[in-house]
Parts: C-alpha cells; structure tokens; sequence
C-alpha cells in the first residue's frame, strides 16, 4: 500500500472510488471535495486536479480554505484505489473545533481490512515530516470502527461537539506525536 498523489493517469480509478460510495450509500471523508466536483457541482476530474493543486500553494491559499494534501491509499498489486486522505497543514476555527487534521474514507468493499489504521499511520508520517506535534482528527459519535482506527493510531479522545453543519456529534481526537 502507499500513499499517490492524484494525477490524471487515475481519472477512472478516481470516479470509479466516489461511484462506489453512492452505489452503497456510504458517507464520503478525506476526498478533497472530489465528490462535491464530480456529483454536486457538475464539475470535472481535470477541475478537481487543479483544486488540489490550488490546497497546496500555502502562500496564495484563499483566505477561507487552509492548505491541504489530499492522496490516494493505492494497493500496489493491482493499482486499486482502496481509501482517500486530505491532510490539512493548518486549521481554521471550524476544523479546529469540529474537523481536524485529516479526514479518511475506505471504499466500502475493501473496509474491515485494516486498511484506514494503516492509512492513517502513513498521513502521520507526513504531518510528522510537516512537523504538527497535536493532530486533530474527528469522526461521527456512531462509528466505532473510525474511533477504533484514531485509537490504533494513539488518538485519546478529547470532546464531544455538536456540529451544526452536518447535523450530528462528533468526537474529537488529539494524536501526540
């Protein structure tokens, strides 16, 4: 497994990922907005590239966005795109309170595979390398299996917020690293 940074070569393997997350009505995190383009905003894999790159340009970020990573998990043997994560360099008041550093998803069919544990080990070592010594990451009170993954990963939990935005609870982790 490894971490790719997108690029056009993965444009159906891209679409194919946010297509299985509607075909099993499964909430979308860490794609960087790729599904926003592809499905809410009748946008393009092309337009949503450029987005990327845009999250990375730290001195000309909009000053309502903060700047971002945002990578594909790919499983090596066959080039499948098995997860997404965007890793933030820095946080705005909402993602501070309500969102965090990184923000994950696992293609349904590929879940309970250990795959996010092992996802979220490896976006570790780039906020290690960016030097974030308290990354904060969210999930949805529900879900165990996310929860499990921060704990894994050395997550302590640190509050409950209600966000308004997406109308649920969420728990707050803090990783020390």
């Amino acid at each position: 497994m490894k971490l790719v940074f997108p690029d056009i070569t993965y444009k159906d393997k891209a679409i194919d990922y946010i297509d299985e997350f509607y075909e099993y009505g499964s909430e979308i995190n860490g794609s960087g907005g790729l599904d926003r383009y592809l499905r809410e905003w009748n946008s393009t894999y092309e337009e949503w590239l450029k987005k990327v790159l845009k999250d990375m340009d730290i001195a000309n970020i909009e000053e309502s966005r903060v700047p971002a990573l945002t990578y594909f998990y790919v499983r090596e043997e066959d080039d499948r795109i098995v997860g997404m994560v965007n890793i933030r360099l820095a946080l705005n008041d909402f993602l501070r309170s309500e969102g965090g550093h990184i923000g994950y998803s696992v293609r349904p069919t590929e879940r309970r595979r250990h795959y996010a544990t092992e996802m979220l080990k490896a976006a570790l070592k780039v906020t290690d390398t960016i030097g974030i010594k308290d990354v904060l990451v969210s999930c949805d009170k529900d879900n165990a299996a996310s929860a499990g993954v921060i704990k894994n990963c050395g997550g302590v939990f640190r509050n409950e917020v209600y966000c308004e935005s997406f109308q649920e609870t969420l728990h707050m982790y803090v990783i020390r690293r």
